[in-house]
């Protein structure tokens, strides 16, 4: 998903977006952890979540987060490491969520770097799961002046490594054109 080469230093905005979708890789696992408990395992549980809380939280998002401490779950860098080394593993087990992103809380899948009038844009894939097909959309943002500007929806694919295919099949053309179309 980076743009920069192998051992290079990810961009900032990067960076932001692989702690937001390991944020939603731990939730996912938590919440899948949840379903697969027998019913009367869960109360016990949900009671020590409870003790370690101010009882102001949902219930259910209340065990989750605690779930999300209990569980084994590798750390931010070996994480990244994983999705950098096994990406289509990763989208395989977003397509298999009943939490994947959707129009409103799109995620990013891939990010590549376009040169336009001599400046560097970055043109981020934006993607979510709508009716049982992967639709996705390019955001690009301006590496100087930090705007962004973005297409309509333009992908639909059946799943996210499809999708993520599709964004890096594109020639540098075709994303400039793709830029100039986002363009006010």
């Amino acid at each position: 998903m980076l743009t920069s080469g192998v051992g290079a230093t990810p961009a900032t905005s990067e960076v932001r977006d692989l702690h937001l979708r390991y944020a939603d890789y731990r939730r996912r696992h938590a919440a899948r952890l949840v379903h697969l408990m027998p019913r009367e395992a869960v109360r016990p549980l949900y009671r020590l979540a409870r003790m370690e809380s101010d009882g102001s939280e949902d219930p259910l998002e209340l065990l989750v987060a605690y779930c999300e401490r209990l569980m084994p779950l590798p750390p931010f860098e070996v994480w990244c490491t994983d999705l950098m080394a096994s990406p289509e593993a990763h989208l395989a087990d977003w397509d298999d969520s009943a939490d994947a992103p959707t129009p409103q809380a799109p995620s990013t899948v891939e990010v590549r770097s376009v040169i336009y009038h001599g400046r560097t844009w970055l043109a981020r894939l934006k993607s979510y799961r709508e009716g049982g097909v992967w639709r996705g959309y390019i955001a690009f943002a301006d590496a100087e002046a930090g705007h962004v500007h973005r297409t309509a929806p333009v992908f639909r694919e059946g799943d996210p490594v499809a999708l993520r295919d599709r964004f890096l099949s594109f020639e540098p053309v075709a994303l400039e054109a793709f830029l100039r179309s986002a363009l006010p």
